[in-house]
């Protein structure tokens, strides 16, 4: 055979037989089957060098290249962008923000309209759980305690003003101008009056608390050891104390020896007339004074440190209560140095 012939047959079957990058299975190629089986040969001594992955420290940027970013930033010419939005995009999204708070402030000022057409400003919607009347007293000066020696003006003068602010409502000359005289002794009902309509309110007069009114005795009783104190009931919005019968307040020793309180006066008595009831609240009842009940302890013994409770007493009325020292009671520390 000849030499040459068997040369030109190889050279056409190395022709004709594809390059291994090529494989044919069901007629799609297979390339990525080799490029994972290459990914599974030897590392070669370069791929173990692991300081040719790290990444490289990006260089640090100059004050004016910072400076110029953020001018383009703000107004890009090339892209007519501000802050990284076109024209059109900054009308939508102020378009989406202004429909959105409106719809909000729309939907605000309705839910508040309809709550204020709903109550009334002259009493609450519901009213049926009014807790009874607490008792509060003046001088209320950091704390309920009262501790003087009735020789030293100065140790008992903030009591004594206390009062005397505490008394000014009540001045003879306001109570005439402002309130009414009333001679009846059952609650003053003005409930068929319309909603709107001015309630008229009783007179209550400082001279009427006698030797704790502060006309007499300017000092309230402090200069002589025999000091008075003023009660007044909370205000509750159309409640009757009493059901039909006065409130009364009685006063005792509730630390201490009982026999170092000595005899106590009332003034103008010792309960709260029912004729001031009910109220009927701030923007109806303007003039509105509070019954006041003034307590002067005449017979209390010097240099005793006592506890005195005073405390409401009627139907209806919660005197007793273990987490509400202010219902229907009031508690003091009493103490009087001569």
């Amino acid at each position: 055979m000849d030499p040459s012939t068997t040369e030109e047959g190889n050279e056409e079957k190395l022709v004709k037989t594809p390059p291994p990058k090529v494989i044919l299975k069901h007629g799609v190629e297979l390339e990525e089957e080799q490029e994972e089986l290459a990914e599974h040969q030897p590392l070669e001594q370069e791929d173990l060098n692991f300081e040719r992955w790290k990444r490289r420290p990006i260089p640090k940027r100059t004050l004016h290249q910072k400076i110029a970013d953020l001018k383009k930033y703000l107004w890009n010419a090339e892209t007519k962008e501000f802050m990284g939005r076109s024209g059109k995009s900054w009308s939508l999204i102020l378009l989406f923000y202004a429909a959105l708070y409106t719809f909000l402030a729309a939907m605000f000022g309705g839910c508040l309209f309809c709550l204020m057409w709903s109550i009334s400003p002259y009493h609450p919607t519901f009213n049926d759980r009014v807790m009874p009347p607490g008792l509060t007293m003046a001088p209320h000066l950091e704390g309920h305690d009262i501790a003087f020696n009735a020789s030293d003006r100065k140790s008992w003068k903030k009591y004594t003003r206390s009062m005397e602010e505490y008394l000014k409502p009540y001045n003879d000359a306001v109570q005439e101008r402002k309130n009414i005289r009333c001679t009846h002794e059952s609650y003053f009902m003005q409930d068929d009056l319309e909603e709107s309509v001015e309630r008229k309110a009783c007179q209550f007069k400082r001279s009427w608390l006698g030797e704790c009114s502060g006309l007499k005795d300017s000092n309230y009783g402090y200069s002589q050891g025999k000091p008075c104190i003023l009660l007044r009931m909370n205000r509750i919005l159309g409640y009757l104390p009493g059901q039909g019968k006065p409130i009364n307040v009685t006063c005792g020793v509730k630390r201490g020896p009982p026999e170092a309180l000595g005899d106590i006066q009332f003034f103008p008595k010792s309960i709260f007339d029912m004729n001031y009831y009910p109220y009927y609240g701030k923007l109806r009842h303007v003039n509105y004074s509070s019954p006041v009940v003034a307590v002067r302890f005449v017979g209390v013994q010097q240099d005793a440190h006592i506890h005195v409770q005073c405390k409401l007493n009627g139907k209806g009325i919660i005197n007793d209560s273990s987490t509400d020292r202010y219902l229907g009671s009031v508690t003091f520390t009493l103490e009087v140095g001569a």
